[in-house]
């Protein structure tokens, strides 16, 4: 799903221009030898700043010049603080702002253009001093805003009762805040982050997000139209030919921040399910009109439909691989970016804590004893981070479950080891759905020739999958390694005392888009994609399942002749 407005809306204030146009109702004469004057902040980088030779660049600069580019327009873009930028705007010294975020009450002064993208804004604080994650923490505080800018705006609107200290850029507040003056500051997520990067402000981090996205985008005096319609043309040629895509992963696409809660992606990702859903039962539909055809058919058609239906399942998850991975990939890039960065922080205080655990004795962070926390808060770091770029590979797996390509397999691995990693990362499935889980590690066992990572992702499949089957926490799971010298073959044992499977559904289990869970959301291809993997491995997976007693899921891979043990 594209964060932008679609084409449509695009075409639709396009040919709105052209009636303006048509009809003489313009609020200027826009010739070509005639620039439009197109206004901007001198500093809020990455959107649109000044360099170091003193131009105007970043993505709205950029964007901008494209459109005037397709629209055969003239533009001089100016740069300076946004309150004076504002004003001259009003004052008819400009003609248009580039960028500005879009408000119910900005609308009485200005026209909007559709969206060209989204712009999340953040409380920053000190390290240690505060955290504030509502605008109602904010009463009584003083905290850093910019001059005109929409948080200035929002907070005069709705009397929030903080004692506002008004800037005129980004750089300056948070310089005022990491310099140990005022409380907070109230800025533009992704700009504060690049700003604290660039400036070396590592003492400032942000805490809160008290609002959804905002939407940004062109802004011309009211009644304008005629000229905002012209950029609102320039927007949807380069939509449509795939460069406004192209600027916005060149600027934005490597730092970008969504800043969405947790609870706003699950809204994301539960939308993106029902839209697989209706794609995958439309699919269904439509095989089953074929099967009904191919019946009436000989032999030999009814084998060459079935080659049809499976190549078209995989065309279909080609597509679907293709418009879901930018989307999965951006909350993953988020995590990738900013883990690091806590690691870093937490080294950094680390020697501040000890020294003060040395000299004051225990203390606690969030709840927990500092003497434990020491010890368990790397992990937990390390653990998010191997979780993100798992996240990642997975996306990687699909694709290379669709193209069918050849996986690197040249790892020395320890199956012990492959497992001890997996119930790591799955203990809160494990320890929510069982209280007896049972865990054996055979000695001394033989090493194989792969990719581990690969092979974490079918036993955490395997894993989960035995937790969902389990119907109460009483019912228990177990897991053994083992080792079988007459075969040469690593397994890995997983037996659950859940529902079980019925017969008829045991030889379908790895069918590409089977589930018995599609109510919960499964789409059917954790199996398919762990059968893959596990064949890649020249391995085989073996069920053996009875309705309402559970089930035992047996791994066997080859050992590598002559590897250590």
């Amino acid at each position: 799903m594209s964060m932008f407005v679609r084409p449509g809306l695009y075409l639709l204030q396009a040919a709105l221009w052209w009636l303006l146009t048509l009809s003489g109702a313009t609020a200027a004469d826009y010739r070509d030898d005639n620039p439009i004057r197109v206004g901007g902040d001198q500093s809020y980088p990455p959107y649109e700043f000044l360099n170091q030779d003193g131009e105007p660049d970043g993505y709205n600069v950029e964007l901008t010049r494209a459109i005037a580019e397709v629209m055969g327009m003239k533009v001089d873009i100016r740069l300076g603080d946004w309150d004076a930028m504002r004003k001259g705007l009003e004052t008819g010294e400009l003609d248009a702002l580039q960028g500005m975020v879009f408000s119910s009450e900005r609308t009485a002064e200005y026209d909007f253009s559709p969206s060209h993208a989204l712009v999340h804004q953040s409380i920053f604080a000190r390290k240690g001093e505060g955290r504030a994650t509502e605008l109602a923490e904010l009463r009584g505080k003083e905290v850093i805003v910019q001059r005109g800018g929409i948080m200035h705006d929002h907070l005069l609107q709705n009397n929030v009762g903080a004692r506002l200290i008004l800037v005129d850029t980004h750089a300056t507040g948070l310089r005022l805040l990491a310099a140990g003056r005022h409380d907070y500051a109230l800025v533009a997520n992704l700009p504060g982050l690049y700003l604290g990067r660039e400036l070396e402000l590592s003492n400032i981090v942000p805490v809160g997000q008290p609002f959804s996205p905002q939407r940004y985008g062109y802004a011309v005096s009211k009644g304008n139209e005629a000229l905002l319609a012209r950029f609102s043309e320039g927007l949807a040629i380069l939509k449509n030919t795939g460069r406004h895509q192209e600027i916005y992963d060149k600027w934005l696409g490597p730092l970008e921040q969504s800043g969405w809660p947790w609870k706003k992606i699950g809204l994301a990702a539960a939308l993106m399910s029902a839209v697989l859903l209706v794609v995958l039962g439309g699919i269904m539909v439509w095989n089953r009109m074929l099967a009904r055809e191919v019946a009436r058919r000989t032999r030999e058609l009814h084998l060459q439909h079935q080659q049809l239906i499976q190549a078209d399942k995989m065309s279909s998850l080609g597509i679907l691989v293709s418009g879901v991975a930018h989307e999965i990939n951006n909350p993953s890039s988020l995590l990738l970016l900013n883990l690091p960065v806590l690691k870093e922080a937490y080294q950094d205080m680390e020697e501040l804590l000890e020294a003060q655990y040395q000299q004051q004795g225990d203390f606690y962070l969030a709840g927990l004893a500092y003497s434990r926390m020491r010890e368990e808060l790397p992990a937990m770091l390390d653990d998010m981070l191997t979780s993100a770029g798992r996240i990642r590979r997975i996306v990687d797996d699909l694709r290379d479950f669709a193209r069918q390509n050849p996986a690197e397999l040249a790892e020395m691995v320890d199956l012990n080891q492959v497992v001890a990693t997996v119930i790591r990362l799955v203990d809160s499935c494990i320890r929510k759905s069982s209280d007896h889980v049972e865990v054996a590690y055979a000695e001394a066992l033989p090493r194989f020739k792969g990719n581990a990572q690969r092979i974490e992702q079918v036993v955490i499949n395997l894993i989960v999958n035995a937790c969902q089957a389990l119907t109460s926490p009483e019912q228990g799971i177990s897991i053994k390694t083992g080792y079988h010298a007459r075969s040469e073959e690593l397994c890995l044992e997983i037996t659950d005392q859940g529902c079980g499977i019925e017969p008829h559904n045991l030889s379908r289990l790895k069918d590409p888009f089977f589930t018995t869970k599609r109510e919960q959301g499964g789409i059917g291809l954790g199996l398919s994609v762990s059968a893959s993997i596990v064949q890649e491995h020249g391995g085989r997976l073996i069920y053996d399942s009875e309705p309402g007693r559970g089930t035992r899921v047996t791994l066997f891979l080859p050992v590598l002749k002559g590897a250590p043990s």
